[in-house]
């Protein structure tokens, strides 16, 4: 039996992270699309010879749970046909995929003719087929209308391309810079694979072997330590989806039961309401990443994230409801059933750990521009993470972050470079600022959203709307209030204004039409009367909040020439 160093675990956990940042480094100086080398919509890892995580650098937290899964399966899929060389696509939804658009590479690691290991990265490609350029249907029913389903395929076998396969792939794909951009994958795959035989063929695959199990079970006992610190019990949480793309007027809810027992938490969703019949369902898969990165966000940040972490957190999502869609209905909209499942996850959790929870986040509002450049006869796809980033919710203690993005990014999405956003699109920006009072208001606010407007420059722009928020903004807790609402509204040359639906699919939109949005803030926690009035001032000052929210919400009565607070006049109104 090998001897366990305990300080060569922490070395190689730390190299294994390396090594996955290394990977996200090469691939995002290698894509093309901005929502990989800007945006950075996705996730790279390892994982050991069984599937099991070893560690990820996810740039998007949604993606936290994405591949494992998927590589557990490829497993069991080709069983002993895997092979030193062989790289594999995936992205079906029905086979532990999260969402059609996110398309992962897989690549075997071999030492010496025996699988050790597994290199693995997704990322959200520009196009997938199916009905919409872009891959977002809101008029969706059924998977064929969303995307090409790419089930476990081996592009390159033995280290040969197999170019009939890979040219079957693509010819269902409206742009070549997604077959570029998955070379980018392949790339970042062989990044991988090069790290972890480094590490293999340094130390030997006996040591690799035990110090990776040390090293699962260490990581578990954290987990489990942190669950300890919650009371047990059962707690429950409801959120609500609005509006499933096709019923006006629908709503969902999310509904989850949450059960601390010593050192094992379960998240049951079993009284979630069914899929619905439209797109806005969600798989398995981008649920259960759902549920993982909103705890995460109350647990040591300093968890390595490999198997052990999740070992004690059990997941129930019985299919056929909103959360876990049975086969074959429309899941696109997946992903962003994370914002309504991270509140009620949060609501449940309010009253066991009060200092450890946010009030809510700004609800994602997308949008997804699609057409052709004049400028350069060349199509263009674009969303728009300029305006989609709204506030976070705010903590005991701490203010909510300024336009972070909704819950399932949490800060991971980046915003583009307005030159480029210019350069890579027909389109010119016109106005993108902090929005003044769109904060809950608290002793700790939420953070602020954004105005975003920008000019359309292509006569046959697609647009396509996708999100929620523009119903129920992002609540206060323990008496902080609730923030502003999302909306997306289109102003025609000749002023004729189009307020799209959160689920919208609108062709033909001509050149000269003004997209203009608004992502709302983060709900504030605690009474807004014990804020700071000092702070307020200054916030005033520093158009964050107006005379009149100061006066209005938080009691503060504020100088408009000076700046400074009316003692007086602040101490009266606060009492009142």
């Amino acid at each position: 039996m090998t001897e366990i160093d305990k300080i060569l675990v922490s070395v190689l956990q730390r190299r294994f992270k390396s090594i996955t940042e290394e990977m996200s480094i090469a691939l995002a100086r290698t894509t093309r699309s901005p929502i990989l080398c800007e945006a950075k919509d996705f996730v790279t890892g390892l994982y050991d010879a069984r599937g099991k995580m070893l560690e990820q650098t996810e740039n998007l937290p949604i993606l936290s749970f994405s591949l494992g899964p998927v590589c557990e399966y490829i497993l069991k899929y080709y069983g002993d046909e895997i092979y030193p060389g062989d790289v594999i696509f995936h992205n079906d939804v029905f086979s532990m995929g999260n969402q059609n658009n996110d398309v992962a590479v897989y690549k075997p690691i071999f030492y010496r003719d025996k699988l050790v290991a597994w290199a693995a990265c997704k990322g959200h490609q520009a196009d997938i087929g199916g009905n919409v350029a872009g891959g977002y249907n809101p008029n969706a029913t059924e998977v064929w209308q969303e995307a090409l389903r790419i089930p476990p395929v081996k592009v390159y076998e033995k280290g040969k391309l197999r170019k009939d396969v890979w040219d079957l792939i693509f010819a269902n794909i409206r742009y070549d810079i997604v077959a570029e951009d998955m070379r980018a994958e392949i790339g970042s795959c062989v990044v991988g694979e090069r790290g972890l035989l480094a590490i293999v063929e340094k130390y030997g695959i006996d040591v690799f072997e035990s110090h990776k199990d040390y090293l699962f079970q260490a990581t578990e006992k954290m987990m489990k330590a942190e669950i300890r610190t919650i009371p047990n019990g059962t707690y429950h949480g409801e959120a609500n989806v609005y509006y499933d793309g096709r019923h006006p007027g629908s709503r969902f809810k999310i509904r989850v039961d949450i059960t601390v027992r010593d050192e094992e938490i379960i998240f049951d969703y079993s009284e979630t309401d069914p899929q619905t019949n439209g797109f806005v369902n969600g798989t398995f898969t981008s649920s259960a990443s759902a549920t993982v990165l909103t705890f995460l966000q109350m647990v040591n940040p300093d968890m390595p994230h490999n198997d052990g972490m999740i070992r004690p957190i059990k997941i129930i999502i019985p299919e056929g409801t909103i959360l876990n869609a049975s086969y074959p209905k429309a899941t696109t909209f997946g992903n962003h059933l994370c914002p309504p499942n991270a509140d009620s996850i949060i609501r449940a959790l309010a009253s066991a750990i009060p200092e450890r929870i946010t009030a809510g986040w700004n609800q994602l509002l997308c949008g997804l521009t699609t057409g052709t450049d004049q400028r350069k006869n060349a199509k263009f796809v674009d969303i728009v993470f300029l305006g989609l980033k709204g506030g976070s919710g705010a903590t005991k203690g701490v203010d909510g972050y300024d336009h972070i993005g909704m819950i399932d990014a949490s800060g991971g999405v980046l915003d583009q470079d307005y030159e480029m956003f210019e350069q890579q699109t027909p389109h010119l920006l016109l106005e993108h600022e902090y929005w003044r009072d769109s904060a809950g208001a608290g002793q700790y606010r939420g953070g602020l959203g954004i105005i975003t407007k920008f000019m359309i420059g292509s006569d046959d722009t697609t647009v396509v709307t996708f999100g929620d928020g523009d119903v129920e903004p992002a609540f206060g807790l323990f008496g902080g209030k609730d923030s502003t609402l999302n909306k997306i509204n289109l102003i025609y040359p000749d002023d004729r204004v189009y307020k799209t639906t959160s689920k919208d699919l609108v062709e033909n939109v001509p050149a000269g039409t003004v997209w203009s949005q608004r992502a709302g803030g983060g709900g504030g926690y605690g009474d807004p009367l014990k804020r700071s009035a000092a702070v307020v001032a200054e916030e005033v000052r520093n158009g964050i909040i107006s005379f009149e929210s100061a006066k209005n919400d938080y009691g503060v009565i504020v100088d408009p020439d000076t700046y400074e607070v009316d003692e007086e006049a602040t101490g009266r109104a606060r009492r009142e």
